[in-house]
């Protein structure tokens, strides 16, 4: 059994429960995935499986040290090449070549999703980090500025990690303890309650929740 798979995020529906409840729920395209690297604490100081995302990459795409790395596990080359640590007995009985499925992961089992969120650009304090913001009237003139960002005379400078207006978005992002609703084998695809990072289409990892 192994500790996560590779996919893509599908999209935002909705979710019966059998009692009658409906929950927002993200489809996620799991796999079909294979295993290119097994790597063991006695070889190389740790337990990891290195797991391929199957989907077809053109090989101008793959640059020549991972098209040499797939070549050597006998595997096809893919978009996709992540590792996942290895605790416990999760992924002790895999080997290169083995494939990891959708139909490998159960309904009701907690899982984390990790992706990269949607990238914002430059963003202000008020879009950033919930600012109030300033009077709109009465000759405001400060309706979304940060306001004061440290005192002139001590310590005259800004402190580090003063929330200011920056790079929003675009980060690693994981999502915790979702609990998986539905796994429809036959298409590759698993319902997870609740959102996931990033925009439709992107790449996520999803794991065992430990």
């Amino acid at each position: 059994m192994a500790p996560g798979i590779l996919g893509k995020k599908i999209g935002m529906t909705q979710f019966f429960l059998p009692d009658g409840r409906v929950v927002p729920a993200t489809a996620l395209q799991a796999g079909p995935c294979v295993v290119v690297q097994r790597k063991t604490s006695e070889k190389d100081g740790y337990e990891a499986v290195q797991l391929g995302l199957v989907e077809f990459v053109k090989p101008a795409r793959v640059k020549k040290p991972a098209a040499g790395h797939f070549q050597k596990a006998g595997v096809e080359p893919g978009p996709l090449l992540r590792e996942l640590r290895i605790q416990g007995a999760l992924g002790t009985d895999l080997k290169s070549g083995d494939r990891v499925l959708a139909s490998d992961f159960q309904v009701g089992e907690k899982v984390d999703v990790v992706g990269r969120s949607k990238g914002r650009g430059f963003a202000g304090v008020v879009k950033r980090h919930h600012f109030r913001g300033g009077p709109d009237t009465h000759g405001s003139m400060s309706h979304r500025a940060p306001g004061s960002i440290g005192a002139s005379s001590y310590p005259s400078r800004v402190i580090r990690g003063t929330r200011m207006g920056g790079h929003m978005g675009n980060a690693r992002v994981t999502a915790r303890n979702l609990e998986i609703v539905e796994v429809l084998a036959d298409d590759h695809v698993i319902l997870v309650r609740g959102a996931v990072p990033g925009p439709n289409g992107s790449y996520v990892v999803v794991r065992r929740t430990r």
